[in-house]
């Protein structure tokens, strides 16, 4: 099969940091899916692997996870779907990815694809849903339902991939005022066009933001980027038995900043489930699926940001720098040709 690949760590400027080969077709296991990938995005996740897992001459490594596509065939064990379904998943960090024409998933962590979305805008959603749901849901416990609340959540970096759906289903899934960080024109009107009650500035203190439109501190506060910057205005404006929820990989962090106001800290990495084998791993099945439901109830939008064209090396360079440019909004998607 046509894949995408990579030996060595390089910057994505050098045309052997991601190319195109060939690779055997893959045999599908008792729980595994073998889906004909029609669709692909591309995460930050993707960009971090890259520069920090080596592969070879005899074992290239083959990135992303984001994937929609069509069931080509089933293990021995499968229930849950069939030759010639509709599907999409962001899959396991330590099986080969789908930047490839085929790829394997479990089908406990794969989701019916929404009917109501191209393959490209549902490869949009999976990673980011998936983050964006087990923060707010699961991690951050905030209440589903429209119920009025006088509690807020602060989303830093709103505008990005899990920012785009963290927003949506903040604001449609519960009550609480949902406050999005962007700073540029274009990525505040992302934000907005998200259902954000309110955008704030992240170049500036994020404090004296907050205060600026009548919410001097939140009780919630989901941080997906650059949180080691803001850390100090991020305890600042957390309220008292407030809480904080991460993704990013922000090096060492005085955490003693939250003892006061006995804040508790979270940290979100979506491919536990898969990489522990956890007994609750079908979550990720179902979450997919109400997310789907979500979508084609015209409740919440695909994230896609920008379609790169084809499923080929050069493309997915491309979509590589943009992520690293740190000025991407929303996903960025390619399509098998």
């Amino acid at each position: 099969m046509k894949a995408v690949a990579y030996t060595e760590s390089l910057p994505i400027e050098n045309d052997r940091s991601l190319f195109d080969t060939e690779l055997p077709n893959p045999e599908p296991g008792p729980r595994d899916l073998l889906v004909r990938i029609k669709a692909i995005s591309v995460n930050p996740v993707d960009t971090k692997v890259r520069m920090r897992r080596q592969g070879s001459a005899e074992a290239p490594v083959v990135l992303g996870w984001d994937a929609a596509g069509i069931v080509e065939a089933v293990g021995a064990e499968v229930t849950l779907f069939r030759a010639g379904d509709a599907v999409y998943y962001a899959g396991d960090i330590g099986r080969p990815g789908s930047n490839a024409e085929y790829g394997l998933v479990d089908e406990r962590i794969a989701g019916a694809k929404p009917t109501s979305l191209s393959f490209a805008e549902a490869a949009a959603l999976p990673l980011t849903a998936i983050t964006a749901w087990e923060s707010l849901f699961e991690r951050l416990r905030l209440p589903v339902g429209k119920a009025r609340s006088d509690d807020a959540i602060l989303i830093i970096g709103a505008a990005g991939g899990v920012g785009s759906i963290a927003v949506q289903l903040a604001r449609r899934l519960t009550g609480l005022t949902v406050i999005g960080t962007a700073s540029r024109p274009d990525s505040v009107r992302w934000v907005e066009q998200a259902g954000a009650h309110a955008v704030i500035d992240h170049t500036r203190p994020l404090s004296e933001e907050l205060a600026r439109i009548g919410h001097p501190t939140v009780r919630n506060i989901l941080s997906l980027t650059a949180t080691a910057t803001h850390w100090d205005e991020i305890t600042k404006a957390l309220a008292p038995q407030g809480q904080v929820c991460l993704i990013d990989d922000p090096g060492a962090l005085d955490i003693g900043k939250l003892k006061q106001k006995s804040g508790a800290l979270h940290w979100e990495f979506m491919f536990t489930r898969s990489m522990f084998a956890t007994p609750d791993m079908i979550q990720q099945h179902h979450l997919l699926n109400e997310v789907a439901a979500l979508v084609d109830a015209g409740l919440i939008r695909t994230t896609l940001g920008q379609n790169f064209g084809a499923i080929n090396a050069a493309n997915l360079r491309r979509a590589h720098a943009a992520l690293e440019s740190g000025r991407s909004i929303g996903k960025a998607v390619l399509e098998a040709g």
